[in-house]
């Protein structure tokens, strides 16, 4: 809401353009009560901007005493309708108009009659309480616009925040399930050799291999375990040979996908893993942000890496769904933890673009 101080400038700047009116009106006058009515004027000019209520019934007194208080008493009303609440600013609009009803009958404008000048007046107050009142609801208005869009920023990186904390959760999960018993049998044959040191040494050597051993599994199945964090419900993991059949089921289903795919590719289990959920993504997010528009994926190995590139126009007249991009982010993760990159953007044609390098040593 607008504040109640007006900054000093814009004070000074209204409280001299309105002396200046009121001194330009005394000019022809050399009256007593229109000479002290100006003065009590200016000054009920400066309690109004910073007491709209209080200066602009004092100025609406003034106005039915002398004609000179008419510019004042007029910019009280349109401060308190840009200031006040509503049925305050009415209150000084209506004082106002009363005000000048009293001048207009006792002290008639030559050449008009009552009436027309009464209804001038009350157009008069009635356009500036307009025009006040206009200006408050606007600024509430971007004001509130202003609150919600910094709501809606600080949601989004909420969301972020709590897309990024339930991946690195279910990761932690995962390892906990995967590696317990793994560890745990590491762990027995380690005290096994700390507790004998005098056994024999092929029994020590042994024990060191299956150590060895040990480690290299726990090894890769935390491969497996940061490259694998989804699955389908039925508990089977996709892989890359099964992108073409995704690609059909889309289609299918009235998705417009055209593939690219590399005939007889072979990629490490992990990184066909990772692919199959880039595309799987790729093409949710554009079921669901670019609605019945034409969708491009392209695979191919270069230079000891998979390249999945996948493009779609955008649709900018779909309304805002809730929680976009929270499974880039989650998907950003997967490919990052897979040694991988995954970059996407709208480019300067209007495609939305995906694209995701992951390392694919040849055989």
């Amino acid at each position: 809401m607008t504040p109640d101080r007006p900054p000093r400038a814009a004070a000074a700047i209204v409280a001299v353009t309105i002396g200046a009116l009121t001194a330009a009106s005394l000019v022809p006058t050399h009256d007593p009560l229109d000479l002290a009515t100006g003065g009590l004027a200016v000054a009920g000019v400066v309690l109004a901007l910073y007491r709209p209520v209080a200066g602009g019934l004092a100025l609406a007194v003034l106005a039915a005493l002398s004609p000179v208080a008419t510019p004042a008493a007029t910019s009280a009303v349109f401060t308190a309708a840009r200031r006040r609440p509503l049925r305050d600013a009415a209150v000084v609009a209506l004082a106002s108009v009363a005000g000048h009803a009293v001048q207009g009958f006792w002290r008639p404008y030559p050449g008009l009659a009552y009436g027309w000048w009464l209804l001038l007046m009350a157009m008069a107050h009635a356009a500036l309480f307009g025009w006040g009142v206009w200006l408050r609801t606007r600024h509430d208005l971007l004001l509130s616009l202003r609150e919600r869009a910094w709501r809606a920023e600080a949601e989004q990186g909420r969301r972020v925040s709590e897309a990024r904390l339930a991946e690195r959760t279910l990761i932690a999960r995962e390892m906990h399930d995967v590696l317990a018993h793994r560890l745990s049998l590491l762990a027995m044959y380690a005290g096994a050799l700390e507790y004998r040191p005098d056994a024999p040494p092929e029994r020590l050597t042994e024990a060191a291999g299956v150590l060895r051993q040990g480690v290299h599994q726990a090894l890769d199945e935390l491969r497996e375990v940061i490259a694998v964090l989804r699955h389908d419900e039925a508990g089977a993991v996709h892989s890359l040979p099964e992108v073409p059949r995704l690609v059909r089921e889309a289609v299918a289903a009235g998705q417009r996908v055209r593939l690219d795919y590399p005939d007889g590719a072979e990629v490490p289990p992990t990184v066909g893993r990772t692919a199959y959920r880039v595309v799987q993504e790729a093409l949710t997010n554009a079921r669901k942000h670019a609605a019945g528009q034409p969708v491009t994926i392209t695979l191919e190995i270069d230079g000891g890496r998979l390249v999945l590139d996948v493009r779609n126009p955008v649709t900018p007249d779909l309304p805002d769904l809730s929680g976009s991009g929270v499974g880039l982010i989650g998907l950003t993760e997967r490919v990052g933890l897979a040694g991988g990159t995954l970059e996407h953007a709208v480019t300067a044609t209007g495609e939305f673009r995906l694209r995701a390098e992951l390392p694919c040593p040849t055989p």
